[in-house]
């Protein structure tokens, strides 16, 4: 792998939070390209929203605490670089789209961001309309925040986060408060931005059925541990070992488990229901 197709480098990052006995990340090693769409999964207090934060200094810099390795990203040392200059590279959304939103409309809660980094104006009000459409909220300009369903407004964080143009989105569990409709606008808004536009996207979640459609590589965390990474069609299909990292995997992945312990076994275990057609197709034919 060339060096500078890699945006994301981790060597030996462990972290432990101040006044807590455990690590939360212990000797995590890994690397991502750019342009790639990567999943981070496990159980809760695996250690993925952590993780997120050291991407953008958030971790150690504003909790503190104990931090070994080092994390590069976007050729930035993150633990030595302003987190106001990480910004810049890394745009993070958070799972509760409700925190993220703090004005009046939607127009200026994609202006907000950019104000902060001292933007232009008129670089401002051309990157709005822009970032809008993106995520396809043109028409809701002047929409208040709360007007939007969670869906809207989750994509509406994606926006503000898209307007300062970075090199990679960071989404920590974005739809784990959305019903299922909304959670699909979410992954689809993304994956779309990560094919479209090159944006490398590291998204953490338990929705194993959604990272089996949409990531690239998936990586498995358990009590802070880099369990594996691996693709999404190797990883989840091995439905016993998420089981014993407290992980759901995709039904139709335990569906064709259980056809294989009953005798009837197939070429393999799909993890998308595209993949789960396939098979049945060549299992039982007309």
């Amino acid at each position: 792998m060339n060096s500078q197709d890699i945006v994301v480098s981790i060597e030996n990052l462990s972290y432990q939070y101040p006044r807590s006995p455990d690590l939360a990340l212990q000797d995590l090693n890994l690397t991502v390209q750019r342009g790639e769409f990567l999943g981070i999964i496990g159980a809760t207090g695996a250690g993925k929203t952590t993780l997120c934060l050291t991407l953008n200094g958030i971790v150690p810099q504003f909790h503190g605490g104990r931090f070994f390795g080092h994390v590069n990203v976007a050729g930035l040392d993150t633990l030595d670089t302003p987190i106001p200059q990480l910004a810049q590279h890394v745009a993070m959304v958070f799972q509760d789209p409700e925190t993220q939103l703090v004005t009046n409309s939607v127009e200026d809660e994609v202006a907000f961001a950019l104000e902060n980094l001292c933007v232009s104006r008129n670089e401002i009000l051309r990157r709005i309309p822009w970032a809008l459409s993106q995520v396809r909220l043109s028409g809701l300009e002047h929409r208040h925040p709360s007007e939007l369903s969670g869906g809207e407004k989750q994509r509406l964080a994606i926006a503000a986060a898209l307007a300062v143009q970075p090199q990679m989105l960071v989404l920590d569990e974005p739809t784990s408060q959305l019903d299922p409709a909304g959670a699909q606008q979410v992954f689809a808004t993304v994956r779309d931005l990560n094919a479209r536009l090159g944006i490398t996207v590291i998204l953490a979640s338990h929705a194993s059925e959604e990272l089996a459609q949409y990531t690239d590589r998936i990586a498995l965390l358990s009590h802070g541990q880099l369990v594996t990474v691996d693709t999404p069609t190797r990883l989840l299909a091995q439905v016993k070992r998420l089981q014993q990292h407290a992980i759901r995997p995709p039904q139709v992945a335990i569906f064709y488990q259980l056809l294989s312990e009953r005798g009837l076994h197939t070429s393999s275990i799909p993890v998308t229901l595209a993949q789960a057609e396939q098979i049945y197709d060549t299992v039982c034919p007309e």
